[in-house]
């Protein structure tokens, strides 16, 4: 289960002494998994976050973190960027591998021929079959853009 593979990090990062950034990082991951958890209790779930939940959160981590880096490039902060950049690294580790374009093209193809998609309005379920395939490897700003041009 991630959550155990995340928590093992942590402790090997915390004893390894060598990495505070890498030990920072893993926390953050911790507490927005937590964060998750609550909110998860106020909708009656007692188990927890999924493992995809997780990798939806860590998704989410990498894209707040790659914008950040960008303000930080644009407002001249070379050093914030670089860490950010940094932690992006750090979250990665627990992601699955992500598909180049060329993957995310043939997969957009598979999806639309498999639902026979003729236009716009097959795109809702051709993307939500997508993101049940390939969540957390997947960039689906890039997905979306792929399959309204085929669906147009």
């Amino acid at each position: 289960m991630l959550r155990e593979q995340i928590d093992a990090a942590l402790r090997s990062a915390m004893k390894a002494k060598d990495d505070k950034l890498r030990v920072a990082t893993l926390r953050l991951i911790n507490a927005a998994i937590k964060d998750r958890d609550i909110a998860a209790r106020g909708e009656d779930r007692c188990d927890g976050v999924s493992d995809d939940e997780i990798l939806a959160i860590l998704t989410k981590m990498v894209k707040q973190r790659e914008e950040s880096a960008e303000a930080f490039d644009a407002g001249g902060r070379p050093e914030l960027a670089e860490q950010e950049r940094s932690e992006i690294e750090v979250i990665k580790d627990f992601l699955p591998r992500q598909l180049s374009e060329a993957e995310i093209k043939s997969a957009v193809a598979d999806v639309i021929e498999e639902y026979d998609a003729s236009g716009l309005k097959d795109m809702g379920k051709c993307m939500g079959a997508l993101k049940e395939r390939y969540t957390g490897a997947m960039d689906f700003g890039c997905a979306g853009k792929l399959m309204k041009e085929k669906l147009t």
